[in-house]
């Protein structure tokens, strides 16, 4: 990045504008893309006034030393050079990493999906499982990477919550239609009178926040617990107190993590979901600037709808959006996702 800093501010006000547009707000991929450019400019314009400040002030103290004749002041002055040259090396440090890291951008959209049993129990718990497995094996077909982060299982095998983070090219792109509620009608495992059940399953789909932003957390404001991990035994389960939980006090979010085996583990994955839910903050929070009386995709009134309707025994597909529905329900399940995306975008 060789813009200086008149150049920096002009695109920074012109990408501010821009994320402003209703346009730019209703196309996700777009708004996360020139969102991430605005947090960058914010932070390397932040860093590069300071650092002209420090060098202002280093002048000014050279000057005293160049025109005073009172030793006490001059080396007053030579002491505030000193440890202005020090904090100036830290801050231009810290800026040299940004600007490269920018140089050096990857084409990585990494994402962290949070699938939530709603309405329907057990069933619902179960197809939270279904979801998870559609699509841990549609990204690994794509060669992503898929990790799991958090999981709440019940007895029955399904699962309260599963949170996983999918790293890897075009991440975002590929998940960026899952966010909203997913409707099952099917026959449960569990009915004897053949009765079909209507459950229902929350997936949020939140961008992890890139490497050159920020996402300023004060450790004050964490309130951090250890607790044994819950549900019905095998790999889920710890036999020590290794789960955390953190409650991030000034926004109120509570995020939780079980499924690795140490504390160390189970805390980095939850400061990954806090960090990933407050970027998600600060994306809605530009969006509603324009945006307070319309839903957005990307807002929470979008995952408050129903996007789509899994009906096994008609073994079919529908998603709400765009109207359009697909047959081979199994064959979708295996991670075969690639007719309901290439139908989203034409």
């Amino acid at each position: 990045m060789q813009k200086n800093l008149s150049d920096l501010k002009k695109e920074y006000e012109d990408l501010s504008q821009k994320l402003l547009d209703p346009k730019i707000i209703s196309d996700k991929k777009q708004y996360q893309e020139i969102s991430k450019r605005f947090f960058l400019l914010q932070k390397i314009i932040e860093k590069q006034e300071k650092l002209n400040k420090i060098e202002k002030n280093i002048k000014e103290s050279q000057e005293i030393i160049e025109i005073e004749k009172d030793p006490e002041l001059i080396n007053l002055a030579k002491e505030e050079i000193e440890k202005l040259s020090k904090e100036k090396e830290s801050i231009q440090k810290e800026l040299n990493e940004i600007k490269n890291n920018d140089k050096k951008k990857s084409s990585s959209d990494n994402i962290i999906i949070e699938i939530r049993a709603g309405a329907g129990g057990e069933e619902a718990a179960l197809f939270v499982k279904d979801l998870f497995e559609m699509y841990k094996n549609f990204a690994l077909k794509k060669g992503l990477s898929f990790n799991l982060i958090s999981a709440h299982p019940t007895d029955l095998g399904g699962f309260k919550e599963i949170i996983c983070e999918v790293k890897g090219k075009k991440a975002g792109e590929y998940f960026q239609f899952e966010s909203g509620v997913h409707r099952v009608q099917r026959i449960p495992e569990t009915e004897k009178a053949g009765r079909i059940h209507t459950s229902t399953v929350s997936v949020a789909v939140l961008p992890s926040p890139p490497k050159d932003i920020d996402i300023p957390i004060n450790p004050n404001d964490l309130k951090i617990e250890t607790f044994r991990a819950s549900g019905p035994g095998g790999q889920y389960v710890n036999r020590r107190d290794s789960a955390v939980r953190i409650t991030h006090i000034p926004s109120g979010i509570v995020v939780s993590s079980q499924n690795a085996r140490t504390q160390i583990a189970n805390r980095e994955n939850a400061m990954k979901i806090l960090k990933a839910r407050l970027y998600q903050q600060i994306l809605e929070k530009e969006q509603k600037k324009v945006e307070k009386e319309r839903k957005t995709q990307i807002g929470k009134a979008m995952r408050a709808e129903k996007i789509r309707t899994y009906n096994f025994p008609q073994n079919r597909i529908t998603d709400h959006r765009i109207k359009k529905s697909w047959g081979n329900i199994e064959d979708i399940f295996e991670g075969n996702l690639d007719r309901i995306l290439n139908d989203f975008q034409k």
